[in-house]
């Protein structure tokens, strides 16, 4: 079994898509350890805050299979995928696929986003403090610890 990690979040109806999304990881996936939920501003254009997380799960299936996994589950909530900036109803993406590197164009983990946005790698040290970054061996609560949190706001919220 391999552990994926992946970063989700919405600003169109984030509560309700939130909620969608996570049943379906945990039907399609099994148990899921997820981590507390932030809100943040929208980065890289103007529009509503996101809802980010990052949820954790072991598969035996291929990478490639999570992949297209994931994108049926946002297809489902009417993730529209035809412009890369601007606002989502959900958003999933595969952040680690165990400790392995892996780039074939379309998929790529470690994903950069750990490095360089608060929203996720807060949650991710959250969840997995001890577990290390494949790329340059550091745990994730280091990382965090050393990350410039300036310009990145994040609120903790419930979705209760």
């Amino acid at each position: 079994m391999t552990e994926v990690v992946v970063g989700m979040g919405s600003n169109i109806e984030p509560e309700r898509h939130v909620r969608a999304a996570l049943g379906q990881l945990a039907e399609r996936f099994g148990a899921l350890d997820v981590s507390p939920i932030y809100t943040c501003p929208a980065v890289g254009f103007s529009g509503a805050d996101f809802v980010n997380l990052v949820v954790a799960f072991e598969t035996d299936e291929p990478i490639e299979t999570v992949q297209a996994g994931l994108r049926e589950i946002e297809a489902a909530g009417g993730r529209d995928r035809a412009g890369r900036d601007g606002s989502r109803t959900m958003d999933l993406d595969m952040l680690l696929f165990g400790d392995r590197v892996f780039d074939n164009g379309d998929i790529r983990v470690p994903r950069a986003d750990i490095l360089e946005y608060a929203f996720v790698l807060r949650p991710l040290a959250e969840i997995r403090p001890h577990a290390r970054h494949p790329g340059n061996g550091r745990s994730y609560r280091e990382l965090w610890a050393a990350f410039d949190r300036s310009g990145q706001p994040l609120t903790e919220i419930s979705l209760d």
